[in-house]
């Protein structure tokens, strides 16, 4: 613990204010006591010159009146034995006159004791000065009037001494100085013992509190204390002591819990840690399978659309085929009938002539038929390669165009779906006419599914511009439009308004691939409710002229 040196005990300073207030005190004590001596002193010596004033006054008078020096200087002398009286001067007034400020008085009769010379005062004014008592440093001065009847007819001039009276003060002042400084050693001697006792009790209380800290120790308490005020300082210091070891230990305990929950919490930690990697691994390898699902739904939808296109031509391939297959039927029965009449000689020239004619027919059905036929399947046969083939290769735009609408005619026969195709006819490009086949015909799907749904009728527009080394495809529809809810997401995988109602949600996406993976292009649209949509793709190509 440091002690700052600059601090004073408090033994030393109480020393200090009781030096003070105590030497301050002795000496306006000593002060006062020897003014009031002194002030006692002048008091009766001017109550004797008084006295005396008044006595000589009152014997003078019928020595004044008769005339008689010599008795009233015998009853002057007699005053020799009154130690501090010095001069007495006895004057008369002239009664025949009136005697005037500064005129000379007679002195009629004196004492004077010693032979110092003096010089009394010679005129009523000087006289008048002196009817209140006059202190000088060794003497004092009194002038009293000598009355008969009310009538001045004198004055009683008195000179006391007060040497020794003043030796008096001083010896008094000495004899209660001495006794003053008795008293204050006396008092610091007993004050100087009190404080000793109090800071050695401070002291011990102090002494009690520096090993507490040094020990740390808050289970000690401090000593009783020999005076109340520091015993009940004592006392706090315990209880303070006391609530400190409480909450010492409540800290400590607080410290435990603390550590323990920290532990726990630790341990909790780890273990949802190690849960959420393997969570998290959990969640990668769902990710990984769900992109190879996505992969793969990819390719489903591709095949489900081939599979569609497939199913429709072999329905219109059938119905010519079927055709062609009952006009041979009927051309054969026909044969047989000739036959048999030819064999039995009983043929007619109108029955051969009938045969001939119906014949022709049959054989002008079948080869009608079996040409749409083979129409039919050329067409499927190089958009299925088209599909399912992503190489590149020269071709007529317009004509792939054609075969893709020749393959949907299942979905648009019998409707009021109307296509309209501007592409000049002998556009020829190299690029890739697989997805090209299947842009077109998810669009064309999306609108025939989604934009014309219970309206019956639509119109389709394809128009194509060649940019030079950029193809730009303007698709457009009058359907009923993109919800506002899923426009922005559009081209996100599983987005669909058929969500339970056979669509997959795959087929904007797959357009949206095949633009900007296979051909390194863009798409954007535009659309309103009810006003249809319109698809712009631009992607860079190779044509005949470049």
């Amino acid at each position: 613990m440091v002690i700052n040196r600059n601090v004073f005990s408090i033994k030393h300073r109480l020393n200090k204010l009781f030096l003070l207030f105590s030497s301050v005190a002795f000496i306006l004590g000593c002060a006062a006591v020897i003014l009031l001596f002194a002030n006692y002193s002048k008091e009766q010596i001017t109550n004797n010159a008084h006295q005396w004033a008044k006595v000589l006054s009152h014997q003078s008078v019928k020595d004044l009146l008769e005339n008689d020096k010599q008795h009233l200087n015998d009853n002057l002398q007699v005053l020799t034995a009154v130690n501090n009286l010095n001069y007495i001067y006895i004057y008369r007034l002239e009664s025949n006159k009136q005697a005037s400020a500064n005129s000379p008085l007679k002195i009629f009769s004196s004492y004077k004791k010693g032979s110092n010379a003096f010089t009394p005062p010679n005129n009523l004014a000087q006289l008048n000065a002196l009817k209140s008592v006059k202190y000088s440093d060794n003497y004092i001065e009194l002038v009293y009037p000598i009355k008969n009847d009310q009538n001045i007819i004198g004055y009683v001039y008195l000179q006391f001494d007060c040497h020794k009276s003043n030796q008096n003060v001083f010896n008094v002042s000495i004899i209660i100085l001495m006794i003053a400084l008795a008293v204050l050693l006396i008092a610091y001697a007993i004050v100087n013992s009190l404080l000793q006792t109090v800071v050695e009790a401070i002291a011990l209380l102090g002494s009690n509190v520096l090993q507490i800290s040094k020990r740390k120790d808050f289970s000690m308490r401090c000593e009783k204390m020999p005076y109340r005020e520091i015993d009940v300082l004592a006392q706090h210091i315990n209880l303070m002591l006391q609530r400190a070891e409480k909450y010492i230990a409540k800290r400590e305990e607080d410290e435990q819990q603390f550590i323990q929950l920290n532990k726990s919490l630790e341990d909790k930690v780890n273990q949802r840690t190690e849960a959420l990697k393997e969570s998290n691994q959990e969640l990668l390898s769902t990710l990984e399978t769900l992109h190879q699902y996505q992969g793969q739904l990819v390719e489903s939808e591709k095949m489900a659309s081939l599979g569609d296109m497939v199913a429709g031509v072999a329905h219109e391939v059938n119905t010519p085929i079927g055709l062609g297959v009952t006009s041979s039927s009927l051309l054969y029965d026909r044969l047989i009938e000739i036959k048999q009449a030819f064999e039995n000689k009983t043929l007619k020239s109108s029955q051969l002539k009938k045969f001939l004619a119906d014949g022709e027919e049959n054989l002008n059905i079948i080869m009608r038929n079996l040409s749409r036929a083979a129409d039919l399947i050329t067409s499927f046969k190089q958009v299925a390669v088209d599909q399912s083939s992503s190489e590149e290769r020269r071709f007529n735009l317009k004509g792939l165009i054609n075969e893709v609408v020749l393959t949907l005619q299942p979905q648009l026969k019998n409707t009021r779906y109307n296509i309209e195709i501007d592409c000049p006819e002998n556009l020829i490009i190299t690029s890739k006419p697989g997805p090209i086949n299947q842009i077109l015909v998810n669009l064309i799907m999306n609108s025939i599914i989604h934009g014309f749904e219970n309206q019956g009728f639509g119109n389709i527009k394809i128009a194509i511009m060649d940019l030079s080394s950029q193809l730009h495809i303007h698709y457009q529809d009058n359907g009923r439009g993109i919800n506002d809810e899923i426009k922005n997401k559009i081209f996100d995988p599983f987005i669909t308004t058929k969500r339970g109602s056979g669509g997959s949600g795959l087929g904007m996406h797959l357009v949206y691939n095949l633009i900007t993976q296979a051909l390194n292009g863009t798409i954007s649209f535009e659309s309103e409710i009810d006003k249809g949509v319109i698809f712009d793709i631009n992607f860079p190509i190779e044509n005949e002229n470049s």
